[in-house]
């Protein structure tokens, strides 16, 4: 299958995996790749820029496919070394970077005189204008049904794409809800060029996490992701746990008056406690709503196979079916 998308990044599949914290190392990012579809290294889980680097060489010994990095830009007392993450994906050779966060204006230039196409994530068409705006080559919508940072304006997928689509002229895809052929047939339609997927890698073999983190995709269904932070402004959503439900509890109990150092035994360095040591209750972590919709663990090469398949299907059959019906009736 042929788009904007897959011409730019240079893959056979319209499939992009998201960065994702703890879970975007080397093993991710190139089964995606070597599937067909753009695997992506997550910068920040990396401690330092030469840890970074390695985890790059680490992916490039495993596929010579494209691959991408994420480079999320937080606010922060202490910031990670942007400036050297970026050289350090420039010195690479990584000709995609997925920015997600703050406006990546900034680093924007020595991205694109390297050569490397930028998507930056959006969870509203005004950042994504903007996004355009400054110069980033395609755009990744999130709806208000992700995983993570779904921003504040709560705007699903089927109101958010059709707008992208009706304001953009760079390309777009899909992320947010975004599980099979069905998911990709449905972004296509709405105008997004390809979709990214995140909580569903996770339940995958190659997935670089625990066995419980996967078990927990299995066993959740769509009504088990929680907004929390959403009083600070900061909304996340993730997998309920126990911890989860007192987070909310405190932020029931102090509601406007909540500090970011009420919470911090829930959210702060929860990710190795879930992603390497399987703690489920540990606390906040990213999943979105599209939990309901995993029923197995597949490799992703089976995963990728079987959405395309679906896709096919589905287009070249039941919508074509559709149309067929049509012109029959308007024969007669």
């Amino acid at each position: 299958m042929k788009t904007a998308i897959t011409e730019m990044f240079g893959i056979e599949h319209p499939i992009i995996q998201g960065g994702m914290h703890y879970v975007g190392f080397a093993e991710m990012a190139a089964a995606v790749s070597n599937a067909g579809g753009l695997g992506i290294i997550t910068a920040l889980t990396q401690k330092t820029p030469q840890d970074l680097a390695n985890e790059i060489a680490r992916c490039q010994d495993m596929t010579d496919k494209p691959i991408g990095v994420n480079i999320t830009f937080l606010p922060s007392t202490t910031p990670p070394d942007y400036p050297a993450i970026v050289q350090t994906v420039i010195d690479s050779g990584v000709k995609v970077v997925e920015t997600a966060g703050n406006n990546p204006k900034q680093v924007l230039p020595y991205l694109k005189d390297a050569g490397i196409k930028v998507i930056h994530k959006c969870t509203a068409v005004r950042h994504a204008l903007k996004a355009q705006s400054i110069g980033c080559d395609a755009a990744s919508i999130d709806g208000f049904e992700c995983g993570g940072h779904p921003g504040e304006d709560d705007i699903p997928n089927m109101i958010l794409l059709p707008r992208a689509a009706d304001e953009l002229e760079i390309p777009f895809v899909s992320s947010g809800g975004q599980a099979d052929g069905r998911s990709l047939v449905a972004s296509l339609a709405m105008g997004a060029q390809g979709m990214n997927m995140g909580t569903r890698f996770i339940a995958t073999k190659e997935a670089p996490v625990h066995e419980n983190v996967k078990q927990a995709l299995l066993d959740a269904s769509e009504l088990d992701t929680r907004l929390v932070m959403r009083p600070l402004r900061n909304t996340e959503r993730v997998l309920t746990n126990a911890n989860v439900e007192k987070l909310l509890e405190k932020e029931r109990r102090l509601g406007s008056d909540i500090k970011f150092e009420d919470i911090i035994e829930e959210v702060a360095g929860v990710y190795p406690k879930i992603m390497v040591d399987g703690e489920m209750d540990a606390g906040a972590w990213s999943c979105g709503m599209v939990a309901g919709l995993i029923y197995d663990v597949p490799t992703c090469k089976e995963l990728i196979d079987r959405i395309m398949g679906e896709a096919h299907d589905i287009i070249e059959n039941r919508l074509r079916g559709f149309l067929g019906t049509r012109q029959t009736v308007a024969a007669e």
